[in-house]
């Protein structure tokens, strides 16, 4: 699914929601993109609608150490 925002500038007040196996979907992530050791993460950004309209959100995303954000 392409993604119907794009995030302007940095992301801000990064916490850790879960992680190991607190993180419900590692299965599918280890199977969809490698086995790494998931963080579910979250965090403040400014982010452009792909209806041109620009807002702070709060966002979330998994990332694991040589994999990258997801």
């Amino acid at each position: 699914m392409p993604n119907k925002f794009e995030i302007l500038g940095a992301i801000r007040d990064v916490e850790i929601i879960a992680a190991d196996r607190g993180v419900r979907s590692r299965l599918s992530l280890n199977k969809e993109f490698g086995v790494g050791r998931w963080r579910k993460m979250k965090g403040i950004a400014t982010i452009r609608w792909y209806d041109g309209r620009i807002m702070e959100s709060e966002i979330h995303w998994y990332e694991a150490h040589g994999i990258g954000r997801v």
